[in-house]
């Protein structure tokens, strides 16, 4: 059984930066779909980012694109989120995310739905 822990949350100052780490237990990556969600009380969990493992292709939403990298290390089996310039709206909990497939069409990246395994979520809190 797949076990996913995240890591690195934390509270910092507008404009700074965290990087969260989505380790994997109990299995190796090779070919599936690695994603980052996001979420804030009342709202829908949201995409961010989503890492191919077979391909080592990404995809960053619009809403974070150009402040976030998604990363993998192979040898550690982890996954990173590199956020930079972090401002009080990206405050959530954020939350990786593993689907067992190749890659997904546009319209499922991005999806909750497209997603088998989840880790129990880190705190991101950016103060003004």
């Amino acid at each position: 059984q797949v076990k996913l822990v995240e890591s690195g949350g934390g509270s910092v100052q507008a404009g700074g930066s965290l990087r969260l780490s989505c380790a994997a237990s109990g299995y190796t990556w090779k070919r599936n779909v690695v994603a980052w969600f996001r979420q804030t009380p009342g709202m829908e969990r949201e995409g961010i980012a989503v890492f191919y493992t077979a391909s080592g292709v990404t995809y960053i939403a619009d809403s974070v694109k150009g402040r976030f990298t998604i990363a993998r290390d192979t040898a550690e089996n982890t996954v990173y989120l590199q956020m930079n310039s972090l401002q009080p709206e990206d405050t959530a909990m954020y939350y990786c995310a593993v689907a067992d497939a190749v890659f997904f069409p546009g319209s499922q990246r991005f999806a909750p739905a497209s997603y088998k395994d989840w880790g129990q979520g880190t705190q991101v809190t950016v103060s003004s």
